[in-house]
């Protein structure tokens, strides 16, 4: 059995990145968790730490084990709070993309959580591509997340709308030369239908921005700093989205689709229902 006062240790050491910091975080010496993790190493028979100086990284075994130190951590807390706590619903581990985490969803899970004062809500905003593997890997409970039409799977779809946009005060020439690129990093939907796109009309493209956040992206749209794809909640006042009279043809075959882990509890069964109903008005305003 894996100690988890030993996990404990190691996950501090790498999200510190040293051993004193670690110590700081877990209340103990720097001596006492470098023989935690000497420990931990003799029990897995592997080294899990590269010790350069004061830095320290995970070794290619630290990494996979990484993952599920968390989830062994967070489990025990879970449990912990259940027992504790007399008519606790446990917890959910909700994960939405960035679009819906800026938009009006927020609200619905603050009056979701305040009726359900027993239950502790965990919601974790990211690219549809990570949720996706957080959700299959058992770290998340449910999501909401982006996905090419016509996937199987999911409790629920929706299709979705989303346009090019350019900056309403700036907006950028794009007849000649190479089309600026505004967006999320390797691994974006938006982005891989972005280059898809353009490359399919022979048109030549380059990364203008790149965010690891939705404002960035919008207020680079703003700015003038190039184009982007966005859904129709994300396009603001300050943006003007593009036609194909502009030279850039509709992007179609993206969906919204609401997936819960296979062992999903009632509780996250009753936010998925909630979440759904949320899609559904948000489908119906834009119809």
């Amino acid at each position: 059995m894996l100690d988890l006062e030993l996990l404990r240790s190691f996950v501090s050491v790498v999200d510190a990145g040293g051993f004193t910091r670690a110590g700081e975080r877990v209340h103990r010496t720097q001596s006492t968790v470098s023989q935690q993790i000497k420990r931990l190493e003799e029990d897995l028979g592997q080294p899990l730490l590269i010790r350069s100086g004061k830095d320290v990284t995970p070794t290619e075994a630290g990494e996979r084990l990484l993952s599920y130190a968390r989830r062994l951590l967070a489990l025990a807390e879970e449990a912990r709070d259940v027992v504790s706590q007399p008519g606790s619903e446990g917890a959910i581990r909700l994960g939405i993309t960035e679009d819906f985490a800026a938009y009006r969803l927020a609200k619905m899970l603050a009056t979701f959580s305040r009726s359900h004062p027993n239950l502790r809500l965990d919601v974790r905003a990211g690219q549809s591509i990570y949720l996706r593997r957080d959700l299959e890997r058992g770290d998340i409970d449910l999501a909401l997340i982006k996905r090419d039409a016509n996937e199987k799977g999911g409790m629920a779809v929706w299709p979705e709308r989303v346009h090019w946009v350019t900056s309403k005060s700036h907006p950028r020439d794009t007849s000649a030369g190479s089309v600026p690129l505004i967006g999320f990093s390797t691994g974006c939907l938006y982005r891989a239908r972005a280059i898809h796109a353009l490359e399919s009309a022979g048109r030549n493209w380059h990364m203008a921005y790149t965010s690891s956040n939705l404002a960035g992206i919008q207020a680079a749209v703003a700015a003038g700093m190039g184009l982007s794809i966005l859904s129709e909640m994300s396009i603001q006042a300050d943006h003007r989205v593009l036609t194909a009279k502009d030279g850039f043809t509709p992007i179609d075959r993206t969906e919204v689709a609401l997936e819960a882990a296979p062992d999903a509890s009632p509780a996250t069964l009753r936010l998925a229902d909630r979440l759904a109903d949320f899609c559904e008005s948000v489908q119906a305003k834009a119809a």
